[in-house]
């Protein structure tokens, strides 16, 4: 039996166009790609996660692809990850999203320095998560710190999971504090 069985997939797309000040002549789009996913592991200690990370990656690159077609390939700018593990599972098996949620961003967007920011809780069904997101080259793009909350009014039920991947076109609408700005990147370092 595959260790991936998914109950269901959502797609949810925020259009921002001010946060109480001029309209925006570009505004933002933010969307978050959700998988429902039954824990394999929920009510059990497993010392091998790595075969569920390793798998994780194609349900991943496909939620990552989601994103891309949603948002424009060229025009994402900011990304985060999350995972809501069910009640029966433990923090460790959200972690395993890490690898296999930030690899498949990171894959689809053409290899991006910047690492993915993340999220993760063991809670009931209809938890409500923040997810971090920052540019996808230079984490400290002060404009591009955002959050988007993630969640699903049904899951995860005891024995699921659920796995998040955030995009976003653009930085806060009428961001002005400061720091380095999108076109100050350089080192494409992930760091600076």
């Amino acid at each position: 039996m595959p260790l991936i069985q998914v109950r269901k997939r959502l797609l949810t797309i925020e259009t921002i166009h001010h946060e109480g000040g001029p309209v925006s002549a570009v505004p933002l789009h933010m969307a978050a790609a959700m998988a429902v996913v039954r824990n394999p592991y929920a009510g059990r200690y497993e010392p091998d996660l790595l075969p569920f990370m390793a798998e994780l990656r194609s349900l991943g690159r496909e939620m990552a692809e989601e994103l891309v077609g949603a948002l424009g390939q060229d025009r994402v700018e900011a990304y985060g990850k999350a995972a809501i593990v069910g009640v029966n599972g433990e923090l460790e098996h959200g972690a395993v999203w890490h690898e296999a949620g930030g690899w498949a961003m990171r894959s689809v967007l053409g290899e991006p320095k910047a690492i993915v920011p993340a999220a993760k809780a063991v809670a009931q069904a209809g938890y409500r998560l923040m997810v971090p997101l920052h540019h996808i080259h230079a984490a400290y793009v002060r404009s591009h710190f955002n959050s988007m909350e993630v969640g699903v009014q049904d899951a995860p039920r005891p024995d699921e999971i659920v796995y998040a991947l955030v995009m976003a076109d653009g930085g806060r609408i009428h961001e002005r504090l400061g720091g380095l700005r999108e076109d100050q990147i350089k080192v494409h370092d992930g760091q600076r």
